[in-house]
């Protein structure tokens, strides 16, 4: 690419030039090189193919990460972690004054709001993982679990396997094992290895390791911190159909049967807030099972419409919006009051434009308050 950073002399020039082309030549640290072959490849955000320092071999890396056609364009990105369209275009005119016009950065509106969606929370569920730290491995790791579980359902639907897929099966793994869970710390090593190797080859470091924890997990750093899960590395289940498999590995509840009562600690009958179906995956059909929503109220506001700042089960506070044809005002006063509890029976986590994800409500029959 053409040099986008301003001179004032030939040296500069040259710098300018480097700076903008330049690949890592180490895995830490500013450090960068030109790669005659690499350095020419084009950005995509949907990339086909993934860029890496191998530390190991000392060498400036391409692999693909998926099957690309003959006579097709090789691809990578110039961005770090994906982030929506309007922030990858931001960052990608600021760095290398270039406007993208990928196949993903073209997606007609709808399905571009949905890819932004689906990036935007990955991008939330790393940021509510971080903030948990220690706590949501050893006081709530199903909470933690069910995130992991969310961003690797999240990048399928964004049809991504690239290094944030890998790292979620890592993070889980590592989870798992500090709860002394060998079984489904292996299955998530290797789910985690299988990725490395194909987005950073298979003599990458992350690949080996990852390989390796899989034959041990008993050799990670954290494991047996706590007994909670406990269960021996052959303790897999054999013979589930693929979907039942998957409910046991990331710990899913199974919903209630009809006419049982239900179990006040059932993440499927009371989720919290992450447990939510997403409004775009329930249409307008009355659901097939039930499920009701607690809150606790701890902010209220009211300017066009009532909203509430509630705290679900898990300790997180979200924003409910009251979308109903009152606006809220069905609600009596007394009732609009912290500490209260709200009920809500098909809650749905929805996207704000203008906000954190929360709950848009809209029909007032289908809430109450405690």
């Amino acid at each position: 690419m053409h040099n986008i950073h301003p001179y004032r002399n030939t040296a500069e020039q040259y710098l300018g030039i480097f700076q903008t082309n330049s690949l890592p030549a180490e895995a830490v640290g500013d450090k960068g090189a030109i790669f005659l072959e690499a350095c020419r490849i084009n950005h995509a955000c949907d990339n086909n193919a993934q860029k890496d320092w191998n530390e190991r071999i000392k060498r400036h890396t391409v692999h693909a990460l998926r099957d690309i056609d003959k006579g097709e364009e090789i691809t990578i990105t110039y961005l770090g972690p994906l982030k929506n369209r309007n922030a990858r275009q931001k960052a990608l005119q600021k760095k290398f004054d270039f406007t993208c016009s990928c196949h993903l950065c073209s997606l007609p509106p709808e399905q571009s709001k949905e890819s932004d969606r689906r990036l935007e929370e990955i991008h939330r569920l790393d940021g509510v993982i971080n903030q948990l730290g220690t706590e949501g491995v050893l006081v709530s790791p199903l909470r933690t679990l069910r995130y992991f579980d969310q961003q690797v359902r999240l990048y399928n639907e964004q049809g991504r396997e690239d290094v944030g897929f890998a790292q979620a099966f890592a993070d889980a793994a590592q989870l798992v094992i500090a709860n002394s869970d060998l079984a489904r710390g292996r299955v998530f090593a290797e789910r985690a290895a299988s990725v490395w190797k194909t987005a950073l080859g298979v003599d990458s470091m992350q690949a080996i390791e990852k390989g390796a924890l899989a034959q041990d997990p008993l050799k990670h750093e954290l494991f047996g911190i706590s007994t909670k899960w406990k269960t021996n590395v052959n303790e897999s289940p054999q013979g589930l159909e693929p979907g039942d498999f998957e409910d046991w590995l990331w710990k899913r509840e199974k919903p209630n049967p009809p006419g049982n009562l239900a179990d006040l600690r059932s993440r499927t009958t009371f989720p919290s807030f992450i447990d939510l179906p997403e409004r775009s995956n329930i249409g307008t059909c009355r659901p097939r099972r039930h499920w009701c929503f607690f809150g606790e109220i701890v902010g209220v506001a009211s300017l066009l419409r009532l909203q509430m700042e509630i705290k679900d089960v898990d300790g997180t506070t979200i924003p409910l919006y009251f979308y109903t044809d009152s606006r809220g005002s069905e609600l009596a006063p007394g009732q609009v009051q912290k500490g209260y509890t709200v009920a809500i029976l098909y809650a749905e986590r929805h996207a704000f434009a203008f906000c954190e994800p929360g709950i848009r409500h809209e029909d007032p029959q289908m809430i109450k308050v405690l």
